[in-house]
């Protein structure tokens, strides 16, 4: 029962919403529910079956015409209001036709990621190249190879970052697996197919749309041969074996919702002819192998080269070869699966700068739009941007140490700026940035002075 004010005295309804006392659905459900004598209401349906009971059986000779038009005009259902649902708009799927070309791609990846200019380009053709082997299924005269990628990379320069932009333009499923947690089939460790099953979660599930996603295996570098040991190679050499036949194209039985096989997971067929994998990993000491062969052609007489030439040699990683990546402990057959091959530049400090500010998602557009919310207008000077990218240069862990480095200096602003609805500017300086000052604070109404730091 309800009582007067719609509520439910037997704690049939929540947060206020009243229900049918009858069907016992919410209002929510039945639409506008009709109220009766005693507290009661009831939903249209309902309503309609009571009068049709009444109508039909001898309840109705006992009422009287008054009594039966008021009873109509009392319990009158009114249609509920149409609620407006809007309408799931699915982005349409890539295909040729929509396919963009190689400079359109790099074009966009330049809105987001800053610098690394040759890799966006091999990146763009490689891509490019793959979709209109796809979408045109050129197999028949002339076979079309897999264009698989791999890049290299100092920590933090932006190869996940790269990959995630491009899945996210092209609009295709993309899972992102890391090379540490596989090992061969029957160890403790994901199975090697577990990459597949985290590209069709990505998908929802539709094995079609998976079978055309990109897939990024990062950290590539540690299933690297292990060197001088004894004991079987579960994670290194062995799982470089089992990634072979993944690369070139086959088709995989693949756990739904697993990281490895086992008789209660379902499993479901996926060729991978059509999946874009693209590997990425650090490579440390790779630069000791490149400048090992770099500086073996001649080391005396004229033509002698330092031995410190290339010690500074910002771009040294851009000079890989084949057969250094094969020195470092990859497989020939692994390496001949990957035949896009090019290298990340290290991030610079200027580099640095305009990664806080100019991409679309720039770290310092997202503070300052958190301020906005609050009304208050958030600048940084140019000495301050220099400063962050002075002490993100020092840890050494790229464009990741940025955010750090931001939150560390704005949690103390964002937690005051609230208090005071009276404070419209906040300008960072570099002297708040390296603990000599603090920013500064401009009230509404006032106009700071040009060059104004105090």
């Amino acid at each position: 029962m309800t009582n007067t004010n719609g509520n439910s005295s037997d704690g049939g309804h929540t947060g206020g919403e009243r229900f049918c006392s009858m069907c016992r659905r919410p209002e929510s459900q039945a639409g506008r529910l009709i109220d009766l004598p005693m507290g009661v209401c009831v939903c249209a349906d309902c309503m309609q079956k009571a009068m049709d009971w009444i109508e039909t059986s001898n309840a109705g000779k006992m009422m009287t015409p008054d009594m039966w038009q008021q009873m109509q005009a009392q319990t009158a259902p009114t249609p509920p209001e149409p609620q407006a649902v809007p309408p799931e708009e699915e982005e349409p799927a890539l295909d040729l036709k929509s396919l963009p070309a190689p400079h359109q791609i790099k074009a966009q990846l330049d809105e987001y990621v800053i610098g690394q200019e040759q890799a966006k380009k091999y990146l763009s053709v490689a891509v490019y190249n793959h979709y209109k082997r796809v979408f045109t299924n050129t197999m028949d005269e002339i076979e079309i190879r897999k264009s698989n990628m791999l890049m290299i990379g100092p920590t933090g320069c932006g190869k996940t970052y790269l990959v995630q932009t491009l899945a996210r333009l092209l609009n295709v499923p993309l899972a992102i697996a890391d090379a540490t947690s596989l090992t061969e089939a029957g160890y403790i460790g994901d199975d090697i197919e577990s990459v597949l099953s985290k590209l069709l979660a990505a998908a929802g599930g539709d094995v079609e749309k998976a079978q055309r996603g990109i897939v990024f295996i990062d950290e590539i570098d540690k299933i690297a041969k292990k060197k001088n040991t004894n004991q079987r190679d579960v994670s290194g050499e062995a799982v470089q074996q089992g990634l072979l036949g993944l690369l070139e194209g086959s088709t995989v039985e693949v756990p739904v919702g697993a990281s490895s096989k086992s008789a209660m997971v379902p499993l479901v067929s996926m060729n991978t002819r059509d999946i874009l994998f693209i590997c990425g990993g650090a490579f440390p000491g790779l630069e000791d192998i490149i400048k090992e062969r770099l500086t073996k052609t001649a080391s005396v007489g004229f033509g002698a080269d330092l031995k410190d030439k290339y010690d500074n040699d910002p771009d040294l990683l851009s000079k890989v070869t084949v057969e250094d990546i094969r020195k470092f402990g990859m497989i020939p057959e692994f390496i001949g699966r990957l035949p896009v091959v090019f290298a990340l530049q290290s991030l610079t400090k200027e580099m640095l700068v305009k990664i806080l500010k100019e991409p679309k998602n720039a770290i310092l557009k997202q503070y300052q739009k958190l301020l906005e919310l609050d009304e208050v207008r958030l600048e940084f000077e140019d000495g301050a941007l220099e400063a962050i990218a002075e002490k993100a240069m020092e840890k050494e862990t790229g464009a990741r140490a940025l955010r750090s480095i931001i939150e560390e200096f704005m949690v103390d602003i964002m937690y005051e700026i609230p208090k005071d609805d009276n404070i419209g500017e906040v300008l960072i300086t570099r002297e708040y940035i390296e603990r000599k000052g603090g920013p500064v604070i401009i009230m509404r109404g006032q106009r700071r002075l040009k060059g104004d730091q105090d």
